[in-house]
């Protein structure tokens, strides 16, 4: 379905994407990394908002920039809220629907029925301004599918939703993934995961990863985990940790010693009362991080094969 090769994006000296190689096939693909890693650069590329800096892009076997026929089969979904706020859901999707070639009663049908499929039916002629955060999500999702395209891509939607407007709009894009093409841009990963899809990891616009969940977990749990000991002679407690049998690396990163081992409970039991007998002052021991940007950090470090 997309065939990206050596893509690079630049801004000036600014770095959007960088030099990705990646082929996503039909079916569900969840774009992961934190804010700033180049994950709605890379989806303005895949839908021909942007012209590559350097390589190539296929969408469908063509290149999308300035392509109708390969936008006609898109439906994308920004990150940002909907600007215009004094039309209706019904008056926006109509409008998208009508920029895509449909005219009169066909568009008309296809607004309707695709905001009665994402549920704002009942609020469609309501002006926009009027709407929660999840509503205008909502609207936004019924403008990117009204006209039926094959690959629906998503940039960050379920930001700013509570729990249950997140959970429901979770289950509407679940149930288009299952007989079209999805790509989710998001730094949730939890949300991404619930979708089946496959992953890609992006940071600093380079991909680091791409597989099943599984597989991805797979990669971070491969590494050692790591424990972030504050102790007032850093140095000295560095020593200690490398004494310690299954401890594969010790580096000091801004007063803290980051020990990386396989066996974290023989640094806790072994160096960290050594280092409290001789007087180093231990005031914290934190375990590995484990949220998104942490296994993002991991990631990164194994990508360029350092283990420590």
């Amino acid at each position: 379905m997309i065939e990206i090769r050596n893509l690079t994006k630049l801004y000036g000296p600014v770095i959007g994407v960088n030099d990705v190689t990646v082929d996503l096939g039909a079916g569900a693909h969840g774009l992961l990394g934190p804010n700033g890693a180049g994950k709605t650069t890379f989806l303005g590329l895949v839908t021909g908002q942007l012209r590559p800096t350097m390589g190539s892009v296929l969408v469908f076997g063509e290149r999308p920039f300035g392509n109708a026929r390969v936008l006609r089969r898109i439906g994308y979904c920004p990150a940002a809220d909907l600007g215009e706020r004094t039309c209706t859901p019904w008056e926006w999707v109509t409008y998208l629907v009508r920029l895509s070639g449909f005219t009169g009663p066909a568009a008309k049908a296809r607004a309707n029925a695709a905001l009665e499929h994402v549920g704002l039916d009942e609020a469609a002629r309501r002006p926009l301004v009027t709407l929660s955060k999840g509503m205008r999500q909502r609207a936004k999702l019924a403008g990117a599918i009204a006209h039926d395209p094959d690959l629906l891509v998503l940039d960050e939607p379920f930001v700013g939703l509570d729990p249950v407007a997140r959970h429901e709009l979770v289950e509407l894009v679940r149930g288009w993934a299952k007989t079209r093409s999805l790509i989710v841009a998001s730094h949730l990963l939890h949300e991404v995961e619930s979708l089946d899809a496959s992953l890609a990891v992006i940071l600093g616009g380079r991909l680091v990863a791409s597989g099943t969940a599984a597989e991805i977990r797979g990669l971070v749990d491969a590494l050692p985990a790591e424990l972030r000991v504050r102790c007032a002679a850093p140095r000295r407690f560095a020593e200690i940790a490398c004494g310690i049998e299954g401890v594969e690396g010790v580096r000091i990163e801004d007063g803290l010693v980051v020990v990386a081992t396989r066996r974290p409970a023989a640094v806790l039991e072994e160096a960290v009362p050594r280092a409290v007998d001789e007087g180093l002052g231990v005031s914290e021991v934190v375990p590995a991080d484990r949220s998104l940007e942490g296994i993002f950090g991991r990631l990164v470090r194994l990508h360029r094969g350092v283990k420590a």
